[in-house]
């Protein structure tokens, strides 16, 4: 079975992890207001000689990265290994927003502009708050 991912334009295989993913990839484009096209899915890149990948990242306007997005499977446990892989991602992409989420519980994380550590937010501002802040 499968499932159509709009920001790589085809269709991927329909497994839990992916359709938290395009849950995720729909409900920012529609209540968050991300562009499609500042949005990437399964973006690739490098970190210490190795390859990775995230989930869901998004850009800013001048296309630096902007919010990193991690999404798991509804039945894996958002916990110290979940967050110790999304800071290695960050260590190269330096983004100012971090969102891990299974599905079923999500928590997102805002770099503070004074001192440059994550603190938990209460929510996920629109794109625009995003790049205004």
């Amino acid at each position: 079975m499968e499932i159509f991912d709009p920001i790589r334009k085809k269709m991927v295989a329909r497994t839990p992890e992916e359709e938290v993913r395009q849950q995720l990839i729909a409900w920012l484009m529609a209540d968050r207001k991300v562009p499609q096209t500042l949005m990437r899915s399964e973006f690739g890149f490098e970190y210490n000689g190795r390859r990775y990948r995230a989930d869901i990242l998004v850009f800013d306007r001048t296309l630096r990265p902007l919010l990193l997005v991690e999404c798991k499977a509804p039945d894996v446990r958002l916990d110290e290994s979940v967050v110790d892989q999304v800071l290695r991602y960050n260590r190269t992409l330096q983004v100012k927003y971090i969102l891990i989420s299974n599905g079923k519980t999500a928590y997102l994380c805002s770099r503070n502009a004074a001192d440059g550590h994550y603190v938990l937010a209460d929510r996920v501002p629109s794109y625009q708050e995003m790049i205004e802040e």
